[in-house]
């Protein structure tokens, strides 16, 4: 019972090496990893590796300040900060953007994110490849018992451009707690009949 006492001791001072009752040779505490016949051992991989040839490290882009001054995050329940809207724009990012095929034109639609834009306080966006460029958002009707409403008077949440024209999407939602979503969606992944 004592050798047991003892080991269980020894196990709460940090693994320890054991010395055995009668005085003996120390216990090891580590278990060994091991061996496999006719397998070489390699060093431990360190930080401090040369890189494969031809191998360029990725450069971090550097994103300018924001002109925008972060807003106070409180939840209102009203939906109208990014505490409370970041998770259903994460949760729903498959459907930002749509495009769709009308009247002989490719129409790309931002309703998903007028729909949530009282979080916001920028959305841009970019079409084939283009830097993303700023896309007003229409005000939030806070005055209203639902301030992410869209109004006739909001404007249209689409912009129409050449029939096939639209192979990708970029969008950039800047919260407004001054945190940035971006997102590049393909016209296959985007589009609605």
């Amino acid at each position: 019972m004592l050798d047991f006492l003892l080991v269980v001791i020894a196990m709460a001072n940090g693994g320890a090496r054991l010395e055995a009752m009668d005085g003996g040779a120390p216990i090891p505490t580590e278990v060994a990893e091991p061996r496999v016949a006719g397998v070489e051992e390699k060093a431990p991989v360190t930080g401090a590796e040369e890189a494969p040839p031809g191998y360029e490290a990725p450069v971090a882009e550097a994103e300018a300040p924001l002109p925008y001054e972060a807003e106070q995050q409180v939840a209102t329940g009203r939906f109208t900060t990014a505490v409370e809207v970041k998770p259903i724009m994460a949760a729903t990012r498959a459907n930002w953007i749509a495009v769709r095929e009308f009247n002989g034109q490719d129409l790309v639609y931002v309703t998903h994110i007028w729909s949530w834009r009282c979080g916001l306080v920028a959305l841009h966006y970019g079409v084939n490849g283009a830097e993303p460029e700023p896309w007003p958002l229409p005000a939030c009707h806070e005055e209203t018992n639902a301030p992410n409403a869209m109004l006739p008077d909001d404007g249209l949440p689409y912009r129409g451009y050449p029939l096939g024209s639209i192979e990708t999407v970029t969008v950039k939602l800047i919260f407004d707690d001054l945190t940035v979503e971006r997102a590049t969606f393909n016209r296959q992944g985007a589009i609605i009949p």
